[in-house]
């Protein structure tokens, strides 16, 4: 495993991280769960992330557990808050008082005083990004939160808290968690350059397009029985865009190339979202600890220009670049 700082803070983390979304607590059992983190930790992963939100706070409880008896300053949590967590009005965004709410419930769930990482999950359009600001802020001055990040931000929206960080005098956003793969590659013409310019490290997600780029979805073939592509309570869902059988052929023949490098198709993607200098680090997930090992041998990869082209020329037509696709809601009239 090799390490990489957050952006350009001095805070160290894998260059794997664990993820635990859409499966700690909902698609996976606990102790399959715990069997996942065990083997990440033996792989040398140190940083783990997780939601409020997922599995209906389920996912922090289980990784909680899962981490419990692990060294504390051994390891890197990062969270998030932005999505509902409840019915009431006020159980949702990024208001003051949500912020501060939904940090106690995860510190509570976590099993820990602190998380070193605490991420606005989507921007909040209803809430003066002033108000967020300093709830984050006040956070990091009690000591619950070490670093702030965001997730899924559009480049002028991450500009603003730059700007309103400087003027006031708070600590400034560290880190980004957009959807970044081969295939997904939004943040490029816009993110990137604000982000390499500013000191923000990207943690992406979905570096193997939720499974599709493992090559294990054959064109005219059925998903494979257990697969997220069945898997009816949110993961067949997201995958769902992907599932076209042009797209899935040229996937297929990305296989020459994985094996001339000397990688399973899926530890190429995930080296892929590594060559990026402004990712800190890819975010995997698993249900089984093989999953978490055979991953774990991307770590450390590097892939010369000639074959990063001939993935290109591959994808072609199907890699979406807009940035517009970026997944922050948009502004309510």
């Amino acid at each position: 495993m090799e390490y990489r700082h957050l952006g350009k803070s001095g805070l160290k983390i894998s260059e794997l991280t664990y993820g635990n979304w859409i499966t700690h607590g909902s698609q996976v059992e606990e102790e399959a769960a715990r069997s996942c983190v065990a083997a990440a930790l033996e792989e040398g992963i140190t940083s783990f992330d997780t939601a409020d939100v997922y599995a209906g706070t389920r996912a922090e409880e289980v990784l909680g557990r899962a981490l419990s008896g692990t060294r504390r300053e051994s390891v890197e949590i990062f969270t998030k808050v932005f999505w509902p967590t409840g019915s009431g009005p006020n159980d949702r965004g990024l208001s003051r008082k949500h912020i501060i709410e939904s940090m106690n419930g995860s510190l509570r769930r976590l099993g820990t005083d602190y998380v070193d990482l605490y991420q606005a999950h989507r921007y909040d359009h209803e809430t003066p990004l002033e108000e967020t600001l300093r709830a984050f802020e006040d956070l990091v001055r009690q000591g619950k939160a070490l670093y702030i990040g965001v997730s899924e931000w559009r480049a002028e929206e991450i500009a603003a808290a730059l700007r309103i960080a400087d003027e006031m005098h708070f600590d400034r956003i560290v880190s980004n968690q957009p959807q970044y793969n081969m295939l997904w590659r939004v943040i490029e013409p816009e993110i990137v350059p604000l982000c390499e310019k500013e000191g923000i490290g990207q943690l992406v997600f979905s570096p193997i397009a939720q499974g599709v780029l493992t090559g294990k979805y054959r064109p005219g073939e059925q998903p494979p029985e257990g697969s997220r592509a069945t898997d009816q309570s949110g993961g067949a869902g997201f995958i769902s865009r992907w599932m076209r059988d042009p797209l899935l052929a040229k996937v297929q023949e990305l296989r020459p190339i994985a094996a001339e490098a000397g990688l399973s198709l899926a530890q190429l993607a995930v080296a892929w979202t590594l060559q990026n200098p402004t990712v800190s680090a890819a975010i995997i997930g698993a249900t089984r600890p093989d999953q978490v090992r055979e991953n774990a041998k991307a770590a450390g990869v590097k892939l010369d220009a000639g074959l990063l082209r001939r993935i290109d020329e591959v994808l072609g037509d199907d890699i979406e670049r807009d940035p517009a696709r970026t997944a922050s809601p948009p502004a309510r009239p």
